[in-house]
């Protein structure tokens, strides 16, 4: 199908490090709700392609605004809590063996997500779950972000009160209120504070391990000889597996990296090597840190026990404030440990509000057709956050945990072997990206069948129903049952319900001789805005073509073209 129209340019160059160049002031459109979208420095892309024009940071800025989310002190906790319960020697086989799974299942979807410039749920639309299928990965990863939003700010908060007094409620709100003005203008102004604030976070989190093991070497010997309050020293496999469900709670972190890896600049022969630098280090690379940082929550929390008790051990700001007295004067100990909390909340909470608010509005805009705008739901998520915090979310943080990782588990391994193995290797399912309505079916069987199985049967092995002995199995099961069901219902249905077209009407094609997303623009004759080749597809009732966001909220369907005639029925 011949659109008839002409590109707005042919060429795009490649963009210039540094910040985002301004956009037009939003224009007010009828219909589709998409008005409030148009002014995308705010609205940050969310839910369409990041086109080229906007990704001017270079791969290393990208990377480094990414690794500051992971700044969180959540992993001092679940390392603790882990070590505390199961012994050392459990506590760094269940962190070695969760950080291997989400170094391995976060790679493909980083490099899918960098490569073609799209979030973790516009990838799950066309990676076996279609297009409104995804609705319910997309919940489970709001619920991923305001989980840890609570987790966070409960730390902040116990800081708040360390320092300052402050009673945890009071804490709790302002850990929820700071963080609104920082998340409103997305990567803009993430990008700056992530990178500025990234040293001195360094600094504060390591200085005081390497402190403590170079003046006082037996804190080693006592850290690996920890046996915990259930074990005997020893490893052993149902221990091991019950800390893995808990670090593999994490897995769903990567949604958040692809968050920021969507912004990356196109991978050319000159910037091949950094852009794969950056890929690896900001995409799966988060988790080598994440592991390290729960060892060190292991190691803090042994150093302390004896004088803080086991409860208080597991909690950063006291597992910080004993390392720091050990090597600085008493009046410079709670202030240094609370500014290490705060910018550690900060740094993560930012991007928990941002991803959490992406995922929502992906969620909603879909269901309704209506595009109630991004800040709505950064503010619904904190909302959210803020209710578990009040209800002592910390108290039983490895319960919340360890049954919403047999979730994440399920959704990332699927999208990740439909990548790895469906896309690639069995190529049953379509290599270039889709996420546009109209091109995807409602609902692919792969993937959500896939998901449905190893979810449903993992969390009811959690909850005890197939006996005691398979309990501590249920990340296991829900991660092999996802790894064994997505190839083999792609081969079922032979890949036929991953497209409803395979045409968009439009003669460019989607990819560039680089294969990167052609920078190509045209006009949607809807809102009157130009968007990049990817975005768009041509329009069922004229000689036009609309954007993905004006046909997400087309109510009637005027512009969604249809079914091609092999594939409808």
């Amino acid at each position: 199908m011949d659109t008839g129209l002409h590109a707005q340019s042919d060429t795009v160059d490649d963009p210039p490090a540094g910040g985002p160049p301004e956009r037009p002031s939003a224009v007010a459109t009828s219909g589709t709700g998409t008005g409030l979208a148009a002014d995308e420095t705010l609205e940050d892309y969310t839910l369409r392609f990041a086109p080229r024009s906007y990704r001017r940071w270079t791969p290393m800025v990208v990377a480094t605004t990414a690794l500051g989310g992971i700044a969180y002190l959540a992993d001092f906790s679940i390392g603790a809590g882990i070590g505390l319960a199961h012994g050392t020697g459990n506590a760094l086989a269940a962190i070695a063996v969760a950080a291997a799974v989400i170094f391995v299942t976060g790679f493909p979807l980083a490099y899918y997500g960098a490569r073609y410039n799209i979030d973790l749920d516009l990838i799950t639309r066309g990676s076996g779950f279609g297009y409104y299928g995804s609705v319910l990965t997309s919940v489970i990863f709001a619920s991923f972000t305001f989980i840890f939003f609570a987790l966070e700010g409960s730390i902040m908060a116990q800081g708040l009160k360390l320092g300052l007094g402050l009673p945890l409620w009071l804490g709790y709100l302002v850990s929820t209120l700071m963080v609104i003005p920082l998340v409103i203008y997305g990567m803009k102004a993430l990008s700056k504070l992530q990178v500025w604030t990234t040293p001195v976070w360094l600094l504060l989190m390591v200085g005081p391990l390497v402190y403590l093991i170079a003046t006082d070497p037996g804190t080693v010997n006592r850290f690996l000889s920890y046996a915990g309050s259930d074990g005997d020293g020893g490893v052993n496999t149902a221990s091991v597996l019950l800390g893995v469900g808990v670090c593999l709670s994490l897995i769903a972190q990567i949604g958040e990296q692809i968050d920021y890896l969507r912004f990356m600049p196109p991978k050319t022969e000159a910037n091949r090597r950094g852009w794969w630098t950056a890929v690896i280090m900001a995409g799966p690379g988060w988790v080598v840190l994440g592991a390290l940082k729960q060892a060190m929550g292991v190691f803090l929390a042994v150093y302390i026990l004896s004088e803080v008790g086991p409860v208080a051990a597991t909690e950063p700001i006291q597992q910080f404030r004993g390392a720091f007295d050990a090597m600085m004067p008493s009046w410079l100990v709670v202030p240094l440990a609370v500014v290490l909390v705060v910018i550690s909340q900060i740094k993560i909470n930012v991007t928990n509000a941002y991803s959490g608010s992406l995922a929502w509005t992906n969620s909603v805009t879909r269901v309704t057709k209506h595009y109630p705008g991004r800040m709505v739901f950064v503010l619904v998520n904190l909302a959210f956050a803020l209710i578990l915090m009040e209800a002592d979310m910390f108290s039983f943080l490895n319960n919340i945990l360890g049954f919403y990782s047999n979730c994440a588990i399920a959704w990332v391994v699927t999208v990740a072997t439909d990548i790895g193995v469906n896309k690639y290797l069995l190529k049953l399912s379509p290599h270039a990206p889709e996420f546009r309505r109209g091109m995807l079916y409602a609902v692919n069987p792969v993937g959500v069948v896939a998901f449905v199985a190893a979810s449903g049967l993992s969390i009811a092995m959690y909850f005890h129903a197939l006996g005691d002995t398979l309990q501590p199995y249920s990340p296991v099961a829900a991660a092999l049952i996802a790894f064994v069901v997505t190839p083999l219902m792609a081969v079922v249905t032979k890949g036929r319900y991953y497209l409803r077209r395979t045409d968009d009407g439009i003669d460019e094609p989607l990819l560039d001789a680089e294969g990167n997303p052609a920078a190509t623009t045209y006009e949607c004759h809807v809102c009157r805005q130009e968007f990049e080749r990817p975005d768009l597809a041509a329009c069922r009732t004229h000689d036009a073509v609309v954007c993905s966001l004006c046909l997400s909220t087309d109510k009637a369907g005027d512009h969604v073209l249809p079914a091609e005639p092999a594939t409808a029925g």
